[in-house]
């Protein structure tokens, strides 16, 4: 079994300790996130998991044959080889198991008269071969094209030069890369922050799939909610672990916080009397060595920090200009990148009106004109068909990625705020560069030195503090923390304007949103644009109620379907015979359900029911044998976390065989599961024959 161990690990910079003392466990099965305060040290741990990093003191120690993964938030550069190229280099440590194999191979054929030395070498060489086999060396083209094509990636795209592709795209071809890898644990620096919405959905649906470990870092609680069941916590240098996925977490961290926010509240009035006392006493003569005491006690004081995501930020933006009932009009919207269309189409162009209050999401995979349409409605893109009118009183504000590009000056990220902000705002203005971000000196940065994701928030802030009533946002949640991401929610919910917004953080789509446009990019001619009269979760809806209806529709009619046989069974419903129950039933391959005699059918149908009860039985014994054994797991990798127990060789060994035969048993059972559950299916008719 793979796994990852440290024991006390830590690591300061300057006086600063990042890593106190931290004991950390990662196996095959580990679905985990790592949480923490910006700048609380995610990524220096992540980097000292992987062993990019160097840690002060502690002990590290790696499954032999384990293979650990590394994705960073950013900085990777691909260039010099095609996109299916630079893909295949996942697989380079493959070819180096290959010419060993081959090696290995070569010398049993000079070892045939030395038996030991023979057998020494089979068992290598068979070692080897099994370890290329399972690497998916083999199936590598359709690995390729499958974790490309999901990340968003076009076919036309494996034969481009890497180098082609823009910073965010480079990410993806990055991830891909640590995805085809294979490692036993895998360590995720903020995937998502590069992902669209399909692009998340897909790489969702892969860890779910993964047979090895993982700890990851993301700002989006939706995907944390759907992939992981623990959270380590990092806290001024120290790690929790919390069982349960992101949403479980800040529920108990909550309840934890109350008697901490207690203490902090009754520790801050403690520290406020006695400064007091000091500046009342420190210059009498009289009580000079009283106010020296009370100096030296204050010096004392363990000060109770409290998380950032625990002090209630809330930006209220300036109320926006009075306007008119309608905010904005579309009429005959088009736009054409030379030869390919993305707004528009054989149908004519868009046409939309917006009202005044309205939190309008537009939606639509990569290509299909989502940012294009805002340029268009923000008056940024002048070059396109039709008419775009705002309504009486109409004040826009516009941001997207792009607007980072125009900060630039070397006064402070303070100053620059100060000259921006309206002036009533002005005392305000480093609580709200906190929820953006800007926290201690980071105020007094100058924007020239700024990074890309620094200056974007702060163009952000800046917007949001101009009094306007059409707030125009292209990914306004890239580059916040799940906290800043809250404060945002928060400040648009209470907003009294008009939004329209592009986001891909699906908590913050489904917030937010009151309508949703969806735009589709088909071919030269383009898509037809659909607006639903709902938030993002009826968006969602309606896709799947859409998508069961149109499976419907293709089934041919009743009276012109064939009547079953053994090799053609098809699916009988209770209008083609209404004295079935009103299930659906699938015809037995072998047996056959009756359909001219309706007293036979309703006997084969009740039997089948008592079979589906049977299995459903058996099934939930499976699993709740399964959540006895994972309960049993955890407790044991808990107890392999104890200092006295890691620090002993012999009682770490006997927990870690303990460990190894429970997942066995697991994977057994999961086996046995997933036998019952196809059975389940079949008898229920959910699969074909």
């Amino acid at each position: 079994m793979a796994f990852v161990q440290f024991t006390r690990v830590s690591l300061a910079f300057g006086d600063r300790d990042l890593l106190n003392g931290v004991s950390l466990f990662l196996a095959a099965g580990t679905r985990a996130a790592l949480t923490g305060a910006n700048g609380s040290g995610k990524s220096t741990l992540m980097k000292v998991i992987a062993g990019k990093l160097e840690a002060d003191s502690g002990d590290r120690a790696v499954q032999k044959g384990s293979r650990v993964s590394y994705l960073p938030q950013s900085g990777l550069v691909h260039r010099g080889k095609s996109l299916r190229e630079e893909a295949e280099t996942a697989y380079e440590p493959i070819l180096n198991m290959i010419s060993a194999m081959e090696e290995c191979g070569r010398a049993l054929e000079e070892s045939k008269s030395d038996g030991g030395k023979t057998a020494v070498l089979l068992e290598e060489y068979h070692r080897l071969q099994e370890a290329v086999e399972d690497s998916g060396y083999y199936q590598r083209e359709a690995e390729i094209a499958a974790v490309l094509g999901g990340l968003g990636f076009a076919p036309e795209d494996l034969h481009r030069d890497a180098g082609e592709f823009s910073g965010g795209w480079q990410m993806r071809i990055a991830l891909a890369k640590v995805l085809l890898e294979r490692p036993g644990i895998l360590l995720l620096d903020e995937p998502t922050n590069y992902l669209d919405i399909e692009a998340r959905s897909w790489l969702e649906g892969w860890l779910q799939s993964f047979s090895g470990g993982y700890l990851l870092v993301s700002h989006d609680r939706y995907f944390l909610d759907a992939t992981v069941n623990e959270v380590y916590e990092l806290f001024q240098g120290d790690l929790k672990r919390y069982m349960g996925n992101y949403s479980a977490y800040e529920k108990i961290r909550a309840v934890e916080m109350e008697s901490l926010l207690k203490r902090y509240a009754a520790q801050q009035e403690e520290i406020a009397k006695t400064e007091s006392l000091i500046r009342r006493f420190r210059y009498k003569a009289s009580k000079a060595a009283f106010a020296q005491e009370l100096i030296k006690r204050l010096e004392k004081i363990e000060r109770i920090e409290i998380p950032e995501s625990l002090k209630k930020i809330n930006i209220a933006l300036p109320p926006p200009p009075h306007s008119g009932k309608i905010a904005l009009t579309l009429e005959g919207i088009g736009k054409c990148y030379g030869t390919r269309r993305v707004l528009g189409g054989l149908a004519g162009g868009l046409d939309l009106l917006v009202e005044s209050k309205e939190r309008l999401l537009v939606v639509g995979r990569n290509g299909a004109g989502k940012s294009t349409l805002l340029r268009i409605i923000a008056g940024e893109d002048t070059n396109f068909e039709g008419t775009v009118r705002y309504g009486a009183g109409i004040s826009p504000g516009y941001f997207s990625q792009d607007a980072a590009e125009t900060l630039t000056g070397g006064e402070t990220v303070l100053e620059f705020m100060e000259a921006q902000a309206p002036t009533a705002l002005i005392p305000r203005l480093r609580d709200m560069l906190g929820a953006f971000l800007f926290r201690g000196d980071d105020v007094y940065k100058s924007v020239s030195v700024l990074s890309g994701g620094e200056k974007s928030r702060l163009a952000l802030l800046r917007m949001l503090l101009k009094p306007m009533n059409l707030l125009i946002l292209d990914e306004p949640t890239n580059h916040l923390d799940l906290h800043s991401k809250d404060i945002l929610l928060n400040t648009l919910k209470a907003y009294e304007g008009t939004v329209i917004f592009v986001s891909h953080d699906r908590s913050f789509m489904e917030a937010l949103s009151t309508k949703t446009l969806e735009l589709s990019a088909m071919g030269p001619a383009g898509g037809s644009p659909r607006l639903f009269y709902g938030d993002y979760a009826y968006y969602l809806d309606r896709l799947n109620r859409d998508a069961a209806g149109m499976q419907q529709q293709q089934q041919p009619p009743a009276e012109t379907r064939p009547e079953p046989t053994a090799d053609h069974p098809i699916d009988i419903t209770p209008e083609q015979e209404p004295m079935a129950p009103i299930i659906l039933l699938k015809a037995n391959r072998t047996s056959g359900l009756p359909r001219d005699n309706a007293a036979e059918y309703r006997e084969a149908a009740k039997q089948r029911q008592t079979l589906i009860r049977r299995l459903e039985r058996q099934e939930a014994e499976i699993l709740k044998a399964l959540e006895e054994m994972e309960t049993e797991k955890a407790a044991l990798e808990k107890e392999l976390a104890r200092p006295e127990v890691y620090s002993n060789g012999e009682k770490a060994r006997t927990v870690q065989a303990k460990l190894r035969g429970i997942a066995a048993v697991i994977d057994a059972k999961t086996a046995e599961w997933e036998q019952k559950a196809a059975e389940l299916e079949e008898a229920a008719g959910d699969t074909p024959g």
